[in-house]
């Protein structure tokens, strides 16, 4: 074996919700298949997942759920505003800057290359500075600039001169994104790192340049023409159900019991008021009657009596569950968004804040889920009207499958892998990589 061939040791820094984890659960397990060491360092809550993966877990002792289920950040996410939901999260995610650094810091010893995402933007680079690593970006939403859609936290500022109202919207969201990452994670850098403070603001160039992958479909959303070649998109990155998993009973017997229900979650989107929204959901299904999976989630969607076309599930793994529904009625996160364009099944998407917006008008774009039905304005009506379309629609049906097959066709973990391999040996992307999609 060549020096060039020598397993990696690869250090993963990816805290937040169980959809900013799992992406890079699935780079773990593609860099571990290829021989690597990986050290996931993410938080505490996440243990039992990690471990049912075989992935070696680097804990943050912070538990992100508990956090964003308090009163005042649930009305901050399920209100919608931007600045106030990332004001809200800029609080939580200052409050466990200082052990991710120490965990991460911890990690990095020893390590051949660091990969950083969404939620550890500046700790990724400060960790890279602080031990000489190179560092790959690895982000499931676009951050680079470009004139050929708007930002992604504003995507409603789509109007002439595109070229111009679409960069200076990549502006604003980079300067959102910054200027939360900064204000979590400065004290860290300088205190615990003896780095220097990152810069106030974030110029163009800030996710624009160094090692970049974006982990989303070129079918779903293209690369754009604009982006230069160190921006590669290379495909979802996703985990199908770990070893050994296996349906409960009753998930099992209400799937055979009837036909192909409609599944009905949103992810780690806290709610306000849990059992109204329940309620709401309720009385949506009996309109029409239809059948439904609803994941509880970290909104703590529950009813102590359900009729009996209504089953709650607790977590499982979309990869298994999306095929076997009609539609799929989800708040627009990018992992649950992928998982369900995968799927090739029709969405319903209500978004809450954030990007969730960003990609439920994206879907609606390509054709393979109904108009975007925000949060704040969800009805019972307005939700079974939006079921009923997304399940009887013959074209909107048979674009999803379509676009399913493709994107299932597709291997964004081992595109991905390929760069980090080649930017951890220091001798530039390999072939393999530059093979892959753009």
């Amino acid at each position: 074996m060549t020096h060039s061939e020598q397993p990696l040791t690869v250090v993963l820094i990816a805290p937040g919700s169980r959809g900013d984890v799992q992406p890079f659960i699935a780079l773990g397990q593609g860099l571990r298949a290829a021989g690597h060491t990986v050290r996931l360092v993410t938080n505490l809550e996440f243990e039992a997942l990690v471990a049912s993966y075989g992935l070696e877990l680097w804990p943050v002792d912070v538990n992100v759920q508990a956090a964003l289920q308090g009163a005042d950040a649930s009305a901050a996410i399920e209100r919608g505003g931007v600045l106030t939901s990332f004001r809200k999260l800029a609080q939580l995610a200052r409050e466990g800057a200082r052990k991710l650094v120490t965990v991460g810091n911890d990690a990095a010893r020893g390590a051949d290359v660091l990969v950083s995402g969404f939620g550890g933007i500046l700790t990724g680079e400060a960790l890279a500075e602080r031990h000489g690593l190179p560092h790959v970006q690895a982000y499931n939403v676009p951050l680079t600039d470009t004139a050929e859609f708007p930002g992604a936290l504003l995507p409603g500022m789509s109007v002439w001169p595109k070229n111009v109202v679409h960069r200076l919207s990549h502006a604003l969201t980079r300067q959102v994104v910054w200027q939360t990452a900064r204000s979590a994670g400065n004290p860290a850098r300088t205190e615990l790192l003896g780095l220097g403070p990152a810069p106030l603001f974030a110029s163009r160039r800030t996710f624009g340049s160094g090692h970049i992958l974006y982990g989303f479909s070129p079918a779903f959303l293209p690369r754009p023409a604009d982006w230069s070649d160190n921006i590669r998109v290379t495909g979802f990155w996703f985990v199908d159900e770990p070893a050994g998993w296996l349906p409960d009973r009753a998930l099992l017997d209400f799937l055979e019991a009837g036909a192909p229900p409609v599944y009905i979650g949103f992810g780690s989107m806290s709610s306000e008021h849990p059992a109204e929204l329940m309620r709401l959901i309720l009385d949506a299904l009996a309109i029409h009657g239809r059948r439904a999976v609803v994941h509880s989630g970290w909104a703590g969607l529950a009813s102590a009596t359900l009729p009996a076309n209504v089953l709650t599930v607790g977590s499982l793994p979309h990869a298994w569950l999306f095929p076997r529904v009609s539609a799929i009625v989800h708040h627009g996160g990018a992992g649950t968004t992928a998982a369900a364009v995968r799927a090739g099944k029709p969405a319903v998407v209500v978004p809450f804040h954030g990007d969730q917006p960003f990609w439920a008008r994206l879907a609606h774009q390509r054709g393979v889920a109904t108009a975007p039905l925000p949060r704040r304005e969800l009805t019972a009506q307005r939700l079974a009207e939006a079921i009923e379309h997304a399940v009887g629609d013959v074209a909107l049906r048979r674009t999803a499958a379509d676009l399913g097959a493709r994107v299932g066709a597709e291997d964004g973990v081992s595109a991905a892998v390929a760069v980090i391999e080649a930017v951890g040996r220091r001798d530039g992307v390999s072939p393999a990589a530059s093979a892959q999609p753009r």
